[in-house]
């Protein structure tokens, strides 16, 4: 992982956090415990300020900034998916951001919300709680049911798993330690 201080702005990361080698982390940037940061994701508070807290998973590819000034909150236990996009914008506890979606300039996504694959929360829009939101721009198309939320746990525990087991099992390799196999499993 790359982390970096900018302008006396400096991370600060729970020791409970897992964040992936090739992950880019920098300026003021607050990441609670079992949080997972994945691979490629880049968090970069050199103008403002990006929390991210218990439990949360940002995945692999996510871009989040900041800018002068103003808090990027990620809540509790948050999901956000491979490739997502979140700018100058607030995420409420238990809410999931789909695989490439893009969350806009002073936009806030409630509580237990959930944001489609590739959806597009515009600035300002505010989604409220226990939504699900999809489309370009965002609209909500259904509330969140109970099964939603029991679906979208386990894949939580999963990653905040993962803060564990990555420290663990994860080992690199060598292009001589690999093996090629002809056949599909």
């Amino acid at each position: 992982m790359s982390i970096y201080e900018f302008e006396g702005r400096r991370p600060s990361i729970h020791p409970d956090a897992w964040i992936a080698p090739s992950a880019d982390i920098i300026g003021d940037v607050r990441i609670g415990p079992r949080c997972y940061i994945g691979w490629g994701a880049i968090l970069r508070g050199d103008h403002g300020t990006i929390i991210v807290e218990e439990g949360s998973a940002v995945e692999e590819g996510v871009l989040i900034h900041t800018t002068v000034g103003f808090v990027t909150r990620i809540g509790k236990e948050v999901t956000i998916g491979h490739g997502a996009l979140l700018h100058n914008a607030n995420v409420d506890d238990f809410a999931v951001i789909g695989v490439r979606a893009t969350i806009s300039n002073f936009s806030h996504i409630g509580r237990w919300s959930i944001v489609g694959e590739m959806g597009l929360v515009i600035a300002n829009q505010e989604i409220p709680p226990e939504v699900i939101v999809v489309g370009v721009p965002g609209q909500v198309i259904a509330r969140v049911e109970e099964h939603h939320k029991t679906r979208w746990m386990e894949g939580k525990k999963r990653y905040q798993a993962f803060t564990r087991r990555n420290p663990i099992g994860l080992r690199q390799i060598t292009r001589e330690e690999c093996s090629f196999q002809a056949k599909t499993p």
